[in-house]
């Protein structure tokens, strides 16, 4: 499974920290945008995530810690700032 990370906000630049310790955790609960009765549990275990892909404008505050999470292959898709 592929994890496209932060479409709706920027993870890696405002919520490095939330998104460690879902992957702590091992699993991430999203929320329908259009159905907010409806959330879905994700596992974010290395056995089931084949690669994150991290949208971002700003990568700092996230690759310090990087190297903690070696047992995952990402990549990051930056996006221009307006």
């Amino acid at each position: 499974m592929i994890i496209s990370c932060s479409r709706r906000t920027d993870i890696p630049a405002f919520f490095s920290d939330w998104f460690f310790n879902r992957i702590r955790e091992g699993y991430v609960l999203v929320r329908n945008p259009l159905n907010a009765h409806q959330v879905h549990r994700i596992s974010l275990t290395p056995s089931d995530v084949d690669c994150i892909v991290f949208w971002t404008k700003n990568p700092g505050p996230m690759l310090d810690r990087l190297q903690l999470r070696q047992n995952y292959s990402y990549y990051f898709q930056f996006t221009q700032g307006r």
